[in-house]
């Protein structure tokens, strides 16, 4: 049977959610078709349909490549993540004991995850876990929407080399799945908060860079009050220095 634009799409968020397609990795139409066994017209439309969620970028001369989020959007996805789940939480009466085994379990499979090797695999169950929850709070819409906020943010933490613990992330779901289970849906939104906030407050975002700074470095005078070098009347060059290399002469200049 052959694979669908959805289901490439759905492997592509899954690979970025694994950590295993890093910031700015490209991903060539033609590759592609011949990893999936279909038409480049099959690639194009699920590339396109990742675009306009915001996980890839396209140049009309390079082509597709996983996006490179900017400081400032790093800073609009967590903030878009906690206006999403706080109020997913906050709007949700009663979890259903059905819901909460199905939570129950995912965690489970966090927990053996983080005692294997395969860190791809902890980092999309950690990632999957907000998606899952919002599934079992019955907003499947939702849902799909925090997908591609929590691939951002996986992006996020790749490119600002993210300092959170894989244990501590796992323990947080466990206290909120806990506050959910007794009903204390006030409890949750705040360890919620709390948990965003930490991943967040890991990442090592860094002041802007100054754009000129290496030219402005190179082009600075070589003391703070240069002495003027008095004018000499040039003599002419001897013969045998005429052939004197260009590059040494402008290396002399600069």
């Amino acid at each position: 049977m052959a694979i669908s634009a959805s289901e490439i799409s759905a492997r592509i968020v899954e690979a970025v959610m694994a950590q295993k397609l890093a910031p700015g990795a490209r991903l060539g139409e033609q590759p592609l078709a011949m990893l999936f066994d279909c038409s480049r017209t099959i690639v194009r439309e699920a590339l396109t349909r990742l675009a306009a969620r915001g996980i890839v970028t396209v140049s009309a001369r390079r082509g597709w490549f996983v996006i490179e989020p900017s400081q400032d959007e790093a800073r609009e996805a967590f903030e878009a993540r906690r206006v999403i789940e706080l109020g997913l939480i906050r709007s949700t009466d009663k979890i259903d004991k059905a819901a909460l085994r199905q939570l129950k379990a995912h965690l489970q499979r966090e927990k053996a995850a983080l005692k294997e090797s395969d860190v791809g695999h902890r980092s999309f169950l950690l990632g999957d876990f907000h998606v899952c929850l919002a599934e079992c709070l019955g907003n499947t819409l939702l849902a799909d929407t925090l997908r591609d906020f929590t691939a951002r943010t996986t992006l996020i933490a790749m490119l600002y080399q993210s300092t959170h613990d894989a244990v501590q992330s796992c323990e947080d779901h466990v206290r909120i799945v806990a506050a959910l289970e007794r009903g204390d849906h006030a409890a949750a939104e705040a360890l919620m908060a709390e948990h965003i906030g930490t991943v967040q407050s890991a990442l090592r975002v860094q002041a802007p860079a100054d754009p000129l700074a290496q030219l402005r470095d190179a082009l600075a005078p070589l003391n703070n009050n240069p002495t003027p070098t008095p004018k000499r009347r040039r003599k002419a060059a001897p013969a045998d220095d005429a052939t004197t290399d260009s590059s040494t002469y402008l290396g002399a200049l600069l």
